[in-house]
């Protein structure tokens, strides 16, 4: 490694592990042991935020559904109809069930990463497990839930997913807070594996608390001609937000995207980024950020191509929209190429809403308000995320419907 690659990774730790005004012994680690129950049978406040991320009560509409609130787990199911080809359930389960799965736990991601993944090893609260099982095709969504009920918590999960060989799903997580949560520290560690030639769409919805740290740790496996597709969306208030994904492209012809697509509110800090490593023949990848500040919000999208063999190819992209001459949006792209035949680009911009675009649509009788928000719905277009028709159009009520609320 050479001193400048050294002085680079050392930087990016420090950054990582920064935890400016937050003091880990603030957060409490006691909370109310929660019963397993059929997600209907949730309080209606509970089901009524989790709406708003993406997971429902209805299970024939999700091939599998886990649930966790706090440090208790209150449901892991899978539909009949796709028993035998998916395996959901809680992260302490499976490592009691299969001595196998030692094998990829802490397999991506160092325990020693920083404070944060320390205290995710040393106060683990479960997590959860997914497992798509060779050949099969989940042809609709799973999902899962991570729920902060308790005011003030500390609350630590721990994530593997599997997609085996050949295998095809979409999930779906959302991660929320109950109405009366105000502050609290969440961490979350996800490990990846997509095995040779499998596919797995990854759609994480956030709807945190005004005053909530947020810190996702999370890597990700490709094998040969395997495709990872992993959507963000963040779009409600949250104190600091901080995640920067690695996915490391090891068989030949795999293929990953990182989609993101944020909106600052109040005084929400998002650091928000991804990584990919190239490091097989043939190997693509994208990071694609649509980024909107308003108020006295703060953005950092961030992205990383690293190209280690050749005939490889990878493309950062940033859009941002300027909304509040108090908020601040700031691209970092970094582009790394350590062998010949290795294609890395990136472009960014970033204003306000074009004045011509308001006028035109202001011409055909939208109020500037109005054209405002339409325009704004335009930019977070979900069709960057790839996703079938009925899932696609599932997410961009959420968006329409947030957004309507917000600007």
């Amino acid at each position: 490694m050479s001193e400048g690659e050294g002085d680079r990774l050392r930087a990016e730790k420090r950054r990582m592990s920064s935890n400016s005004a937050l003091d880990l012994s603030e957060y409490r680690r006691e909370s109310r042991a929660w019963s397993k129950r059929p997600i209907q049978d949730l309080p209606e406040d509970v089901l009524k935020r989790s709406l708003e991320v993406g997971v429902i009560p209805d299970e024939s509409a999700r091939a599998a559904t886990y649930f966790q609130i706090d440090r208790s787990v209150v449901f892991e199911a899978v539909q009949e109809a796709f028993e035998g080809k998916i395996e959901i359930m809680s992260t302490r389960e499976a490592l009691r069930r299969y001595k196998w799965l030692k094998d990829y736990w802490w397999g991506l991601i160092k325990p020693d990463q920083d404070e944060f993944t320390m205290l995710a090893e040393s106060r683990w609260d479960y997590g959860y497990f997914i497992r798509i099982l060779e050949g099969e095709k989940v042809t609709i969504p799973i999902q899962a839930c991570l729920f902060m009920h308790t005011d003030n918590l500390n609350q630590n999960v721990h994530n593997v997913i599997i997609a085996e060989p050949d295998s095809e799903a979409h999930i779906i997580t959302g991660c929320t807070t109950h109405t009366n949560v105000c502050r609290g520290l969440h961490v979350g560690v996800s490990e990846f594996y997509i095995k040779e030639g499998a596919k797995l769409s990854f759609t994480m919805i956030h709807s945190w608390a005004e005053d909530l740290y947020v810190r996702p740790r999370t890597a990700a496996l490709l094998n040969e001609k395997a495709l990872f597709i992993s959507n963000y969306i963040c779009l409600k208030p949250v104190r600091s937000l901080q995640m920067y994904p690695v996915a490391y492209c090891r068989g030949d012809d795999s293929r990953v995207r990182f989609n993101s697509i944020l909106l600052g509110v109040g005084s929400s800090t998002l650091d928000v980024g991804a990584k990919v490593v190239l490091g097989g023949e043939g190997c693509r990848g994208e990071v694609i950020t649509r980024a909107i500040a308003t108020d006295r919000s703060r953005i950092y999208a961030r992205g990383f191509l690293q190209g280690d063999h050749s005939n490889t190819k990878a493309h950062l992209e940033c859009r941002g929209l300027l909304l509040s001459d108090n908020a601040m949006i700031r691209a970092v792209p970094e582009l790394l190429a350590r062998v010949r035949g290795t294609d890395l680009s990136h472009e960014a911009a970033v204003g306000k809403i074009a004045e011509d675009q308001i006028l035109y649509l202001m011409a055909r009788g939208f109020s500037r308000e109005e054209a405002e928000a339409l325009i704004v719905r335009g930019f977070m277009d979900v069709s960057i995320f790839g996703l079938p028709e009925r899932l696609n159009l599932e997410i961009k009520r959420m968006i329409e419907a947030t957004t309507g609320r917000v600007l």
